[in-house]
């Protein structure tokens, strides 16, 4: 029995929503590693004082929930695992 799936519903998407911001930062850092942290800490400075989605833009994220930048981000995490493949 989990109780988390039925006390606190949305508990385990708040991962997935986490890691979609979460290679958006590391995307921004592989072409200016320098301002992608920067955004990143401003973020988190906010705390939870702001919305979510402010936050996200704050840290040069979006929330992603429409396919075409799902796929954005699957092609930037697989040009990186065939360059690991070399």
């Amino acid at each position: 029995y989990q109780p988390h799936f039925f006390e606190f519903p949305f508990y385990y998407i708040e991962y997935g929503i986490a890691q979609l911001g979460a290679l958006q930062v590391w995307r921004n850092s592989l072409t200016n590693r320098g301002e992608a942290v920067r955004k990143y800490r401003e973020a988190l400075a906010l705390g939870a004082s702001r919305p979510l989605p402010e936050l996200y833009k704050t840290a040069g994220a979006r929330l992603i929930f429409d396919s075409e930048g799902m796929r954005e981000l699957i092609e930037v995490v697989e040009e990186e695992l065939a360059t690991l493949d070399a």
